[in-house]
């Protein structure tokens, strides 16, 4: 049954079944060294399947006469030495060696490890741990080259394969002696190998011969047919110098009974030549040799083919014009008529030009030449600028017609056209050109002329005017005196602090402008404003630069001298006469003083006035503005001793303590020195009666510090503070008084607004804590009282959902203030709280009802169109005029279509008053205080927008807009305004800006600061836009570009250039253009170049690698590749479909590169091998494959099994479990499964 399936198997697979003793071998036997046979062992047999590990383990045994380190003087030191040294091979190699030393007194290696790391092992090993010998060879020296293969290829494989070092002279040595150094194994190998080379190239042989170089034509033949036909019938090579080499050997080279038949031929030619040639020397004009030897001598080869006669032209560098005929007599003649032939075909002809004339001949894309030989096709023209002359080229009757027609239009340009040149200083030609070129365009549009001005680069003086003559006569005047101009100019610069820049270039440039009109010749260059440079440059006549040097000088020392700055403190509520009515008194002060002063807001806390100016001016002012507040109050200053240590605490948290000192006294002004400073002194300035408290308040409190201190903190609702404070402060001084505690309030700046805190001796402490917790259960005592109010006062205290009484309730302890329905006849309004908060509450109204019978109405007239902008975004500004006024502002009601009217009914006074309202839609009403109300009418005239035009260039409008808006949109959010920008079809250089007075100027400025910055982005640009072209082989572009991109794009980071690579279609591939700046062009240029040169010294070396090895060693996403090329500094290519690899690098990278992938490819072909023969072997286990392929599925089968050699029939061999036969008890009477004898 098992042969059957044997049979089927293999004729369904259509391979052979191996024998059972193949697939299963017997273990090979052990020989003298442990270590299996390589003949006896089949389990290398490729039809098995093995497995192997990664790790390789080798022996290597050295024998005793040949060990480096034996036995020396000093017991011990060579083994000290050999086990060093096999500790350093491990080091380097990562292998590991297990070194021992047999009876015989060899040495045992066995190294484990990965194959590469195993065999640079054994390498080590061999050259440090055996003794070397050294072998010398005598080999021809021309067999040298040979054996050293191409870039020494040959030497290297053969090295590699014999574990030796073998030494070759240099080819200018002249040494024939090669030297081998290794083990006797390897240089036994290594010799044989050499000596077989040397003996295949004894066979070859080689010939000399001297045949003048005369008669090298004949030899070689028309096109060399006859040389390469001696080739191919005798099967050797014969090299004849080319025609440039003065050299009469002729060489031949090939099998010794080749080269005899082919030396005998050349020697044969060679004389029958000799003897029947005789030449003929013709002179022919230098000019027409060219023609006469033909693109790459074609025409002499052709008339070597047609008459068998040698042409000898002289060089091009020889001034001889003598032509030799070479060849048998009868066929000179014919020979002779062919060079006269070819040498008059074509004759040359010579138009007399200026250099100058040249471009307008050739014409816009030479359309004016194009004419000129339109009809005559056979004709070449060469433009010699440098000679001043043009040489027409072509047949006799062409040649003549196209000079004539050139002099003719050469004449014509004289009469029409003139030139002229003027030499102006390099430096100057910038100014002559202009910004992007404006000067330059405007000269050679109005006089019709072209202007030639050298590069930069060259540093050539002349420019060349061409053109009209009166046009040249005309700009010639006008770079002189230009040139003259420049001369006489300098350049200088001034210091000015960049903060007052501004200030000298003044709102839209105004002041600028008149400096420069004032001098008129002096260029005035601000530096960038994100500069932050100080450095203004001026450039221009040297007097008139100095003039306006000591100008610009003596502005900014009057800006610098008007800029001192004081800071001078002043209470709060004396703002307001600081201010005076209508803002008089201050007016007064700036206008005296001539200095600025800024005021704290209203809303703010801060009470510092700030005077810019010239020292004395502050100083003036300052004085007058203490005369103001002195004449208010008596305001007295002293100084007090305290501590340094104790101020820290004495301020407390964020100035907690000193400001409720500061409040509790009447507002005074404490200043405590900076940290650091050193000093002890506290300032203390008010009226004199406050210094004194708040005087000893301080020393009160800093005695307290020094002695120990007790805090508590009590919770009170804010609301009722000011009750606990009393009025000026008398309650919570009586508490003080009486306890000696200090009491402090949170401030409004404090998180805690409902934490009041005492300080002081413990028992202080808590006789203040009754007192107060005592006065904050007087204030919970709620009572309600009622107050009459007029009934045409009731809408102030509700209107704006009742703004005013949520102010009473806040500031007056949460009071409720309640006013009677509408329609009620009653002016009781009731108020219910705290007894102290409704006093306050009570007295409050009483004052909002006197100011309210004392109040006008005043009109303001603001266009109805900009009342909208007047209101801001949900009212915010007139809300912000109405609350720091503390005026009513009455906007027109807007019209049945715009909005809904009030729905209450209006009474006839009422309706009436509307009615002349709606008359006029432009009326705002004002009612208030009389002052007030004028101070809220100029604020509400300052907020109606106005409008001005700003000259923006038409170009720079998409700019100004930016992507989708963003740039506009951000400018006039910046700036508060609304920019307006024509439609693109109007090409207007206008934009519009509304806004507002004070933020229309800035907005200008932030307009033209922009305009500039775009003038100067596209003037870089243009610099940015220089293209230079660089001639590159195409086979090293992939190498400049690198992977991915990465090498080219370094480049473009490291000179800010962008650097363009041919397209495949592209007809000059060799091209690349680098596009930059000048400067960084050429830098990146030099780079490349310098790539280049280093790439050209590399050289390439193919290797033939399997492909199937090809994945692995390019790796995941190529890192391995790509980690051998790191390491070896090479480029490693794999082409398409090939068992090869190409290495590029220096010679010797090259070399150990290649010897580590050949390393790898050993490893992974044996992966690779076994992995194919598992694959033969293997067959799935998975359930599902095997549902699947159930049909498709062989079993493993072998020939000649023991199995297969068994009878199963046998009774003998397969006995019955049953009974014994007759037969069986006849024969022994036991049981067939006994024991067998």
């Amino acid at each position: 049954m098992n042969s059957e399936v044997a049979q089927q198997n293999g004729s369904d697979n259509h391979e052979e079944v191996p024998l059972y003793a193949e697939a299963f071998p017997a273990l090979a036997p052990v020989n003298r060294s442990g270590s299996p046979t390589a003949i006896a062992n089949e389990w290398v047999n490729p039809k098995v399947q093995r497995l192997k590990s990664s790790v390789v383990t080798q022996l290597f045994q050295i024998p005793m006469e040949e060990r480096a380190f034996k036995h020396t003087e000093n017991f011990g030191q060579s083994q000290q030495d050999q086990n060093k040294a096999c500790l350093d091979i491990m080091q380097k190699t990562g292998a590991h060696i297990e070194m021992s030393t047999c009876k015989d007194g060899s040495l045992s290696l066995l190294v484990s490890g990965q194959l590469d790391a195993v065999l640079r092992a054994r390498r080590d090993i061999f050259n440090r741990l055996q003794t070397q010998a050294r072998v010398t060879l005598d080999i021809p020296k021309e067999h040298h080259r040979v054996i050293l293969g191409k870039g020494g290829s040959k030497l290297q494989k053969l090295e590699l394969d014999t574990a030796t070092k073998i030494n070759v002279p240099r080819q200018e040595d002249t040494s024939r002696t090669i030297t081998i150094i290794g083990t006797q194994d390897g240089i036994s190998r290594a010799r044989h190998e050499i000596q077989l080379i040397s003996e295949e190239q004894s066979k070859l042989a080689i010939e000399k011969l001297n045949v003048e170089k005369e008669f090298h034509p004949f030899i070689s033949g028309p096109r060399n047919q006859l040389s390469q036909k001696i080739e191919q019938e005798n099967g050797v090579r014969v090299h004849i110098p080319p025609p440039s080499v003065r050299k009469n050997e002729i060489v031949v080279t090939g099998d010794k009974d080749g080269v005899t038949k082919a030396v005998k031929i050349i020697k044969e030619i060679h004389q029958r030549k000799k003897s029947r040639c005789t030449i003929i020397n013709i002179e022919v004009n230098k000019t027409q040799h060219k023609y006469v030897i033909g693109q790459r001598g074609s025409t002499l080869q052709d008339i070597l083919a047609a008459a068998e006669v040698s042409v000898e032209v002289p060089p091009s560098d020889s001034p001889s014009e003598t032509i030799t005929l070479r060849g048998e007599p009868d066929k000179l003649g014919q020979a002779l008529t062919l060079v006269y032939a070819k040498a008059n075909s074509v004759v040359l002809r010579e138009v007399k030009a200026e250099a100058w004339l040249h471009k307008f001949i050739i014409g816009k894309k030479g359309a004016n030449i194009n004419s000129l030989t339109q009809n005559l096709k056979k004709v070449n023209i060469e433009f010699q600028a440098e000679e001043n002359k043009i040489v027409v080229e072509g047949p006799p009757e062409e040649a003549d017609e196209a000079q004539a027609n050139l002099q003719k239009q050469v004449d014509d340009l004289k009469r029409q056209m003139n030139f002229a040149e003027v030499n102006v200083d390099p430096k100057y030609h910038k100014n002559i050109i202009g910004k992007g070129g404006q000067n330059i365009n405007n000269l050679r549009e109005k006089y019709k002329v072209n202007i030639r001005i050298p590069p930069d680069t060259e540093k050539n003086p002349t420019i060349r005017i061409e053109g009209d003559p009166e046009g040249v006569k005309e700009t010639r005047k006008i770079l002189i005196e230009i040139s003259q101009r420049m001369e006489n100019e300098r350049s200088k610069d001034i210091l000015i602090e960049h903060r007052f820049h501004k200030n000298i270039i003044g709102a839209g440039g105004d002041n600028i402008r008149d400096i420069r009109k004032q001098f008129e010749d002096v260029i005035i260059s601000f530096p960038e404003p994100s500069s932050k440079s100080d450095v203004v440059n001026l450039r221009g006549p040297k007097q008139n630069v100095d003039s306006c040097f000591k100008y610009l000088k003596k502005m900014h020392e009057d800006m610098v001298a008007k800029n001192y700055s004081i800071q001078v403190p002043i209470f709060k509520q004396f703002h307001k006469n600081i201010i005076g009515k209508g803002g008089a008194n201050i007016r007064k002060i700036r206008e005296e003083t001539n200095t600025q002063i800024e005021l704290p807001t209203e809303n703010s806390e801060n009470e510092v006035i700030k005077i810019t100016g010239r020292k004395e001016d502050c100083e003036k002012a300052r004085k007058m503005i203490r005369d103001i507040e002195k004449q208010m109050i008596d305001i007295v200053e002293e100084s007090i001793t305290v501590s340094q240590k104790l101020h820290n605490s004495m301020i407390g948290t964020k100035g907690k303590f000193v400001r409720s000192i500061m409040n509790e006294c009447g507002g005074v002004h404490i200043h405590f020195p900076t940290e650091g400073s050193g000093s002890d002194q506290v300032v203390i300035r008010g009226r004199k009666e406050d210094v004194a408290r708040a005087k000893k308040e301080l020393l009160d409190l800093a005695h307290s510090r020094e002695l120990t201190s007790f805090t508590i903190d009590i919770k009170c609702k804010p609301e009722f503070h000011r009750f606990l404070i009393g009025r000026n402060g008398a309650t919570i001084r009586k508490v003080r008084d009486e306890t000696g505690a200090r009491i402090i309030f949170p401030q409004q700046g404090d998180a805690e607004k409902d934490t009041i805190s005492i300080v002081g001796r413990e028992d202080e402490v808590k006789k203040a804590e009754g007192k107060i917790k005592d006065l904050i259960k007087d204030l919970e005592n709620i009572i309600e009282t009622t107050i009459n109010v007029p009934q045409k006062y009731h809408k102030h205290f509700v209107a704006r959902r009742g703004a005013v009484l949520r102010d009473l309730s806040d500031e007056y302890g949460g009071v409720t203030v309640s006013f009677p329905r509408q329609g009620q006849d009653s002016e009781a309004v009731k108020i219910k709280g705290a007894k102290d908060c409704v006093a306050g509450a009570q007295k409050r109204i009483e004052e909002i009802v006197n100011d309210l019978e004392n109040q006008v109405t005043i009109e303001c007239i603001i266009p109805e169109k900009f009342h909208r902008t007047v209101i801001g975004t949900k009212g915010a500004k007139v809300q912000s005029i109405t609350s720091q006024f503390d005026v009513q502002v009455k906007f027109p009601d807007r019209g049945p279509g715009n909005g809904p009217r009030n729905e209450q009914e209006p009474s006839g006074e009422q309706e009436q008053q509307e009615k002349e309202e709606e008359k006029r839609p432009d009326l705002i009403l004002i009612t208030g205080n009389k002052d007030k109300c004028e101070a809220a009418k100029q604020a509400l005239l300052a907020l109606v927008p106005i409008s001005e035009d700003v000259e923006v260039p038409f170009k720079f409008h998409r700019y100004i807009i930016g992507q989708k808006g963003a740039e506009v949109r951000r400018m006039m959010e910046e700036y508060d305004v609304n920019i307006s920008i024509p439609q693109a079809d109007q090409a207007s250089d206008f934009i519009t800006i509304t806004g507002v007075a004070e933020k229309l100027g800035a907005a200008k400025e932030g307009m033209k600061e922009k305009v500039k910055e775009l003038e100067k982005e596209e003037e870089d640009r243009l610099l940015r836009s220089f293209v230079l072209e660089v001639e590159v082989n195409a086979h090293f572009h992939p190498t400049i570009i690198g992977r991915r991109g990465v090498v080219v794009t370094e480049i473009r980071k490291k000179y800010d250039v962008n650097i363009q690579f041919p397209d495949r279609g592209d007809e000059n591939q060799n091209l690349i253009k680098i596009i930059g700046y000048e400067k960084n062009t050429e830098d990146a240029r030099k780079h490349i170049v310098g790539m280049v040169s280093e790439l050209e010294s590399h050289v390439s070396q193919d290797v033939h690698i399997d492909r199937r090895v090809h994945p692995r060693l390019i790796g995941a996403k190529g890192r391995a590749i790509k980690k051998i090329m790191d390491e070896y500094k090479v480029d490693i290519r794999f082409p398409q479909n090939q068992d090869l690899i190409t290495v590029t690098g220096t010679q010797e990278r090259v070399d150990e590169c290649i010897e580590h992938i050949l390393n790898l490819e050993e490893e992974y072909m044996q992966d690779i091998v076994e992995r194919e023969e598992n694959s033969r072997y293997t067959r799935s286990s998975g359930p599902s494959s095997n549902r699947g392929n159930q049909s498709n599925q062989q079993p493993f089968v072998v020939r000649g099994a023991p199995w297969q050699q068994v009878d199963t029939n046998s009774m003998d061999d397969f006995p019955s479990l049953g009974a014994a036969t007759t037969q069986d008890s006849n024969r022994g009477g036991g049981s067939a499964w006994g024991r067998k004898h």
